[in-house]
């Protein structure tokens, strides 16, 4: 959950739709755990509400509730009396982390059932929680859980969730009653030893409405990997829905991090903005700003900015590739993003060697919430290369202040991002995109979004000024979620 518990994409979406939902009206909670590496300072009216034991390995595990307040959002956390959750990292703790979520995702209920409350609706999300479906059905539902229903939403389907059935068995389900193709063997293991489950398939099967994060990845899904069957067997179940932004969060003409605020009908601020990240990071000559007049010079030199995890999802040899062919077009291109492999964090600390000092790239190898709202600003184009992609978030937030996406058509970036050469979306086109994985391709759409900039400056701050202005609010999205969680909710 952002800002508090913040991996990726995943933390904006579960507090984009959770306030969305709260100003239509309807009562949300969000169930966390307390990991050790949240900022407290962060929660408001934090109090311990409820301590109760919950299931584990044969042991009954002290937990403690917490109630608190997230950027105005109620949230329950769950705090174990054991190892779970410490360290300093949300995910990657010292602690097993298979057997954590699944711990969590049975003291959630465990909690729900002590305290008598019956939501409509449990929403989870990943193969993390995915065995909290198996247990609500299997255990729960006949205990005094009658009212709810589950929902499970995938935002990339590439983490399955792999569990051994002894490791299942230790949430108090019996593992083995799972280990058939129609509930939650992992197909890919059939005939090994041992044959193993997937949480995220478990959760499929057993949820009564499945969501991924966009339209096209929807499809994708559909017509590849070893869960397509599985969701081909539940398709009447399972629904494509576009992620939103948080616009409260995103938004040009109130952000506290910018040095100058801008909208769609102003667009004058982005400018300050550009001139401020070149002079911060030593890519612009030393004008001087005085008033509102800022060099031209360094104005017309497009800046590409791409903010990204760097791992291979993402399209790192065409980000590496990126780098030398923007300074070969006389562009200026910055790299905000964190390497998870050591392999890649070497890459690209040898890519920032080579070029920091120079006076067209930076890589800046950390994550820096503040930065990344400087760098959209800044941004004439936003670089989005992913190999797959489920939704992005990137070129929604990129769009939202100003910068123009180039993108490869793949997964939400194909829903939201129509080309400016296509005659056919004339009246949608807002980016430059791209279908192969090669560098030639990328280099098609980089040309002509470059042309496009130099060329024709009035119809690309035309174009600035209507991307701004396009609508990818959780307001919109949040309708399509409430629609679903009334479809199966049970009406009294």
């Amino acid at each position: 959950m952002a800002p508090i518990a913040k991996v990726g994409g995943l933390g904006d979406v579960v507090t984009g739709l959770a306030r969305a939902c709260l100003l239509r009206g309807h009562t949300v909670d969000i169930m966390l755990p307390f990991y050790e590496c949240i900022q407290k300072q962060q929660i408001s009216d934090l109090a311990l509400i409820t301590v109760y034991n919950s299931y584990h390995d044969g042991n009954w595990i002290p937990t403690n509730a917490h109630r608190g307040v997230v950027s105005g959002i109620p949230v329950i956390f769950i705090e174990p009396s054991n190892e779970f959750f410490k360290g300093q990292h949300v995910y990657g703790g010292s602690y097993n982390e298979l057997e954590a979520y699944l711990f969590f995702s049975r003291a959630c209920l465990e909690w729900m059932q002590v305290s008598g409350i019956q939501p409509d609706i449990i929403h989870v999300h990943e193969w993390q929680t995915g065995a909290l479906p198996l247990l609500f059905w299997d255990m729960y539902q006949y205990l005094s859980l009658k009212k709810p229903r589950v929902i499970l939403t995938i935002h990339n389907m590439e983490h399955y969730g792999e569990c051994r059935q002894e490791q299942l068995s230790k949430c108090g389900l019996d593992g083995s009653v799972y280990a058939t193709i129609d509930k939650a063997l992992d197909d890919r293991t059939i005939g090994h030893n041992p044959e193993r489950l997937s949480l995220l398939k478990g959760g499929i099967v057993y949820s009564n409405a499945v969501v991924t994060v966009s339209p096209t990845y929807l499809k994708e899904t559909l017509c590849s990997r070893w869960l397509a069957s599985t969701l081909i067997a539940h398709r009447d179940k399972y629904f494509g829905i576009l992620n939103g932004i948080d616009t409260a969060m995103w938004n040009p003409a109130t952000d506290v991090f910018l040095p100058a605020k801008f909208s769609g009908q102003n667009i004058e601020g982005k400018k300050l903005c550009k001139h401020y990240v070149q002079r911060g990071l030593g890519l612009a000559s030393e004008g001087i700003i005085s008033g509102n007049n800022v060099p031209d010079t360094m104005l017309k030199v497009p800046l590409v900015v791409c903010i990204s995890r760097l791992v291979p999802q993402k399209g790192l040899h065409l980000i590496t590739h990126a780098i030398k062919y923007i300074e070969e077009l006389g562009g200026q291109m910055i790299v905000l993003g964190k390497a998870s492999d050591s392999r890649f964090e070497g890459e690209f600390k040898h890519l920032a060697e080579l070029h920091n000092h120079g006076p067209s790239i930076r890589i800046l190898l950390m994550y820096s919430e503040e930065l990344s709202h400087m760098l959209y600003a800044a941004a004439d184009m936003v670089l989005v290369p992913s190999i797959y992609e489920p939704c992005g978030l990137s070129q929604l937030i990129g769009m939202r202040y100003g910068a123009i996406p180039v993108v490869r058509k793949t997964g939400g970036l194909a829903d939201t991002v129509f080309d400016m050469d296509d005659q056919s979306n004339c009246e949608i086109a807002n980016g430059f995109i791209f279908e192969g994985v090669d560098e030639g391709s990328l280099n098609w759409a980089l040309d002509r979004a470059f042309a496009y900039y130099r060329d024709k400056p009035d119809e690309w701050n035309s174009t600035v000024q209507k991307v701004i202005e396009i609508d990818n609010s959780w307001n919109k999205t949040a309708g399509e979620y409430i629609k679903i969680y009334d479809s199966i909710r049970v009406r009294s």
